[in-house]
């Protein structure tokens, strides 16, 4: 007879690796139930690196979140001596009224976070690899930079399974079912029983919480990868920021130092201009007029980037109408079962603190983090 559990957490990517580990650093029996193996790259915590940043131009109310996350970062890399988080700088660039300067100088002035703004004539002195137009600033952060992904969801898988977790891989759940005081969760090889459930499905949410009631869209992305004209020299993170550009027509690209070595280049992606697909339909080919589009886009911006295509690879968003989070005790199931989803494209510097929080919910039934602004009664009766 299968064992039972205290938790079991469903999707073993960002958010399940690090639910998973905080869960079972409290003592509690976890089981973890993963689609694919450990670490993989078919949703969207894959790619190398993502940006981490304070000032944060979505809404001020995510900051004292981002302060929690950045000291769990360190934690993390403390305990597994794994590369995690690297704080190289960055700069949001714009028109001063765009969402990205605007919104980053408005968090970032309520927080008290340090910060500097630059005019366009500061930010080429500072960065030459950047070529902002004159009617464009930017918002200097010393404390943004980039996670790791994939370390950082191998860094919570590592010490998830040292404190005790059963780690299932290759295992997906077919379906669940109150039972008794807890859940019964059915896979095709075992069924398992649990005090309590945590989903973290990622694209996969639109399957497995249509109860939920939020209009879960899936998006497409693109990550490129680029040979800078002239080698990597300026774009190495102790002079190359990262970045998130907002231009005239409100377009915004991302993007990263140099950070994998003379032959890897610099990742640069467009920030929401995806197309909409699910897992099964997502094109994981990435097409010549795409690299195009990047590469044109890129050289108005920073001119040595576009350089010469290395490669390309495809992720997930899965945006919910108003492109904040969801992570709640599920509004049908409240005793025994929490979600954390609709992460939008913006949900990865969040790792470590939203384990947390799904820990405090799923053993608490309550956080002392602020989570108002995440609970998907909010949306109810949205448009996709």
């Amino acid at each position: 007879m299968s064992p039972t559990y205290d938790v079991i957490v469903i999707g073993l990517g960002g958010m399940g690796s690090a639910a998973a580990h905080h869960l079972s650093a409290r003592g509690a029996r976890v089981l973890g139930l993963e689609k694919f193996g450990p670490v993989h790259a078919r949703g969207s915590s894959h790619g190398g690196s993502r940006v981490t940043r304070q000032s944060y131009f979505e809404d001020p109310a995510y900051v004292p979140l981002l302060l929690r996350s950045y000291e769990l970062y360190e934690r993390l890399e403390r305990d597994t001596g794994r590369d995690i988080a690297t704080l190289c700088g960055g700069v949001m660039v714009g028109r001063p009224d765009s969402r990205t300067v605007a919104g980053s100088l408005r968090s970032a002035r309520q927080w008290d976070l340090p910060h500097e703004l630059l005019d366009a004539h500061e930010l080429r002195r500072r960065f030459p690899t950047l070529a902002p137009r004159e009617d464009e600033v930017a918002l200097y952060e010393a404390r943004a930079g980039f996670v790791r992904p994939e370390n950082t969801v191998a860094a919570h898988l590592q010490l998830a399974g040292q404190q005790g977790a059963d780690l299932h891989f290759e295992e997906p759940m077919t379906r669940w079912e109150p039972c008794g005081d807890g859940v019964r969760v059915h896979t095709a090889e075992d069924a398992y029983t649990a005090g309590q459930l945590v989903i973290c499905p990622g694209a996969w949410a639109p399957r497995l919480l249509t109860d939920l009631g939020v209009p879960f869209t899936i998006e497409r992305q693109i990550m490129y990868w680029f040979q800078p004209s002239g080698g990597v020299g300026p774009f190495l993170p102790e002079h190359h920021p990262i970045y998130v550009w907002e231009d005239a027509q409100g377009v915004q690209v991302y993007g990263f130092p140099a950070i994998d070595g003379p032959e890897l280049g610099a990742k640069v992606a467009f920030f929401r201009k995806g197309t909409v697909c699910t897992p099964e339909t997502i094109d994981r080919t990435v097409h010549d007029h795409e690299i195009a589009a990047m590469a044109g886009h890129m050289s108005r911006q920073i001119p040595l980037l576009p350089g010469r295509f290395l490669k390309a690879s495809t992720c997930m968003y899965s945006n919910t109408p108003d492109e904040h989070f969801v992570i709640t005790r599920h509004p049908a199931h409240p005793e025994s079962v929490t979600v954390a989803c609709g992460f939008s494209g913006h949900g990865f510097k969040f790792v470590p603190v939203v384990g947390e929080i799904v820990a405090d919910l799923a053993l608490q039934g309550r956080t002392h983090h602020p989570i108002e602004l995440f609970d998907p009664s909010r949306l109810a009766g949205a448009p996709a």
